[in-house]
């Protein structure tokens, strides 16, 4: 409970919007992340030595997809393109939230449901480079699927990423020992994916839910239920879209 009111925290300073000095650094110099959204100080200072490889050394090959897809991702907002065509991918400052939270769990298999165009797996694969891990991540639009593949194959992390095309409802149930799952999918199976990773997840292992803020109607059955489950300590992040952070007890 500590370490969750510790990031909740985190995120509530995150929300601000201007620039914050934490150890002679700003967001907006970090590589991949543009804006004002900072490092707090305790966190980002306890692990300075671990994340000075991970964050602030990012390969050439994983920074260039990552300023491709961000303008990509512009592009189509700015455009109007169709809701389900969109990348709709998260921003900077989630991404590098989920890299420090994926690094942090215990041994167990990395999952994210809905790639995109693998914007935020990108993120997750710095994390499995620092632990020595791979991803499995479901994708169910072919052209997503497609642009996914690119992603992987030019950021040179095709051999730690396993990309599942299909409905990830229905491949779930075969993952057990889950240590860190991503879920930024359709809103409306939240409740259905929720069910089938917490049974899965392996003691102090990480569920992280994107958009239950900007989608609180369609996604609040799945944070109600998650709020009162005692099989996990449970709190809304307001970083980006706004994010649930679930861990197993």
């Amino acid at each position: 409970m500590q370490i969750l009111a510790g990031l909740h925290a985190l995120a509530l300073s995150a929300m601000l919007h201007r620039t914050y000095r934490t150890g002679g650094y700003h967001e907006r110099d970090l590589p991949g992340c543009r804006g004002a959204i900072p490092i707090i100080g305790p966190l980002a200072r306890s692990k300075a030595r671990k994340e000075s490889y991970m964050l602030y050394d990012i390969p050439p090959s994983i920074r260039n997809r990552m300023r491709y897809l961000e303008r990509l991702d512009g592009r189509h907002r700015r455009e109007n393109v169709r809701q389900f065509d969109r990348l709709r991918q998260v921003p900077p400052a989630t991404g590098r939230f989920l890299a420090i939270l994926a690094a942090s769990t215990p041994e167990g298999r990395y999952l994210e449901i809905g790639t995109s165009g693998g914007y935020s797996t990108l993120w997750l694969a710095l994390a499995c480079r620092e632990g020595k891990r791979r991803i499995t991540t479901f994708e169910i639009a072919d052209e997503k699927i497609k642009l996914a593949r690119q992603t992987f194959r030019s950021a040179g992390i095709e051999d730690i990423v396993d990309l599942v095309e299909g409905d990830a409802r229905k491949h779930l149930k075969a993952y057990k020992g889950v240590s860190f799952c991503f879920l930024d999918a359709e809103k409306r199976h939240y409740l259905t994916c929720y069910n089938l990773v917490v049974p899965h997840l392996v003691p102090g292992g990480l569920l992280v839910v994107d958009n239950v803020i900007s989608h609180r109607e369609t996604a609040g059955p799945m944070v109600r239920k998650a709020l009162k489950d005692k099989r996990v300590d449970a709190v809304i992040v307001p970083i980006g879209s706004g994010l649930l952070l679930c861990r197993k007890t």
